[in-house]
């Protein structure tokens, strides 16, 4: 965690933030060097029978904060370039980055030449282990909170149960201002037709299809939509205008706004999709108003350590 101005929102009146790039990049990349070696560091300790460190290859599956996919890559490279700190000087998977070598992490931010000779060399590592988890944010963008979870959704729809049982995923987690987070879990064994893995997988079939029923706007009507919700978005008491029927089975949707504040919301019907079994947690079919007060909280399918947000969690199990 650090104090940090790299993406704020100083102005109460705008809902647009004040974003410091370059700031916002290095810290970005500073926040993953710090967790992914207290990551490595737990894993050494915890872990037993281990001998050397932790390296990319010891993880199955790795997913990210995702602003933009293209430093998602950037930030897999970044960790490449951390465990060739950590290995033997004449360690020969790491042939022809020997320049390197002598450079410290926090000089290395904007190091042209260092990311690309790390971003190549990481690139069948990167392709294997993360690329998958970017489907749904290269076609929906910059998810802000939840972009890393959908990183999950996208592996969950890109995998079989048997290719995730006995899988280790590590989450980086990063909140500009700012606060981030390592942490993994490790994927159930059983992937047995019935299981609770085969049914979750099985809960992601149609995320494709979902993403391809998107309803098309063009740039004029879209920016008709931004200039409302910028006109209103400050508004008390307000009560939004505009269709529900084109929202997705079960989403929230904003009703009113009362001279307080307060907010209420109602929600589309509910329809269990194709592939989604009684046993896997689902929405209640009926809830059709909320006011002034929070949604049920969903009983957690994984476990991990609750350590502080600059130190990283050992392995759940999901």
């Amino acid at each position: 965690m650090q104090h940090a101005y790299d993406f704020y929102k100083p102005d109460m009146v705008s809902e647009y933030p004040v974003v410091d790039g370059k700031l916002s990049i290095q810290c970005y990349l500073g926040a993953l060097d710090r967790c992914y070696r207290l990551y490595k560091h737990k894993v050494q300790t915890l872990e037993e029978g281990r001998t050397s460190p932790l390296t990319l290859e010891d993880i199955d599956y790795c997913l990210f904060h995702t602003p933009y996919c293209k430093l998602v890559q950037k930030s897999f490279a970044r960790l490449y370039f951390n465990d060739f700190l950590d290995a033997a000087k004449d360690d020969p998977k790491y042939t022809g980055l020997e320049a390197f070598r002598d450079l410290k992490l926090e000089d290395t931010f904007f190091n042209k030449d260092l990311e690309k000779a790390f971003v190549n060399a990481s690139k069948e590592l990167f392709n294997s282990k993360t690329k998958l988890a970017l489907l749904l944010a290269t076609q929906v963008g910059n998810m802000y909170t939840p972009s890393l979870y959908s990183g999950l959704a996208s592996l969950l729809y890109s995998k079989s149960a048997a290719d995730l049982a006995g899988r280790r995923v590590v989450f980086f987690s990063y909140g500009s201002g700012l606060a981030s987070a390592m942490f993994s879990v490790r994927v159930s064994q059983d992937a047995a037709p019935g299981s609770q893995l085969e049914r979750i997988v099985g809960s992601f079939s149609d995320l494709q299809a979902r993403i391809d029923s998107r309803k098309c706007f063009s740039p004029a009507e879209f920016a008709d939509m931004m200039k409302l919700r910028e006109d209103t978005h400050h508004l008390a008491r307000y009560t939004p205008v505009g269709p529900v029927q084109d929202l997705f089975p079960g989403t929230w949707y904003l009703t009113h706004v009362d001279e307080m504040h307060r907010r209420q919301y109602s929600r589309t019907p509910v329809a269990l999709r194709a592939g989604v079994r009684d046993s896997v947690d689902t929405p209640a079919s009926e809830t059709p108003h909320i006011e002034g007060s929070s949604l049920p909280q969903k009983k957690s399918q994984a476990s991990s350590d609750p350590t502080p947000s600059t130190s990283s969690s050992f392995d759940g199990e999901v």
